[in-house]
């Protein structure tokens, strides 16, 4: 009967945590494939939670990668100025804008800002960060313990690097990228 007990409560836990990991599963769609995206909930709990729900509502689909600096970083998420498909997109304030919602608390941790993490963008205030977000091309361990790490892409990161580059000096992007779909798994 302990077998059976042991062997029902392993089944259980094993089922959950497969659960849980699938819904901490994102997908972003690029017109150059799809990328995979892990989230950490229990490194940035705010964070995740944020991303999850603006992508789940459907609030990154047609928001431009305003920002791509070759061999560092493509940045996006400005739901205010940078959705393509909003009244309000204007490709000039992209970037400078957030969502209604109050800015998040930083929350560093020891996520390391290596290929393929996936960070909050913020201004000099640590607790400022809002929608926006992005995705390191390479490692950029100044970052870390700097800005709040949330995930990581876990596949497509090829798709990621195909993202149309910016100036190299501000990163600005004329014609820019979009995201098509963010949605959970």
């Amino acid at each position: 009967m302990k077998k059976f007990i042991y062997l029902f409560i392993l089944f259980f836990s094993l089922l959950n945590t497969h659960s849980f990991t699938k819904e901490n599963i994102m997908i972003l769609k690029l017109k150059y494939g799809e990328v995979e995206i892990e989230l950490y909930p229990e490194k940035a709990p705010g964070h995740v939670e944020r991303f999850k729900k603006f992508s789940d509502e459907g609030r990154y689909d047609n928001v431009v990668f305003h920002r791509v600096i070759d061999g560092f970083m493509a940045q996006t998420g400005d739901v205010k100025f940078g959705n393509a498909s909003s009244p309000d997109f204007n490709l000039s304030l992209a970037g400078t804008g957030g969502s209604e919602l109050p800015d998040l608390k930083a929350e560093f941790s020891d996520i390391a800002h290596t290929r393929g993490t996936l960070s909050a963008a913020r201004s000099s205030d640590p607790n400022s960060a809002n929608s926006q977000f992005f995705i390191c091309f390479q490692s950029a361990p100044h970052l870390d313990r700097q800005y709040s790490a949330f995930g990581k892409v876990i596949k497509g990161m090829e798709f990621v690097d195909m993202i149309k580059k910016g100036d190299p000096n501000s990163g600005s992007v004329r014609d820019p990228d979009k995201i098509i779909s963010l949605r959970s798994k």
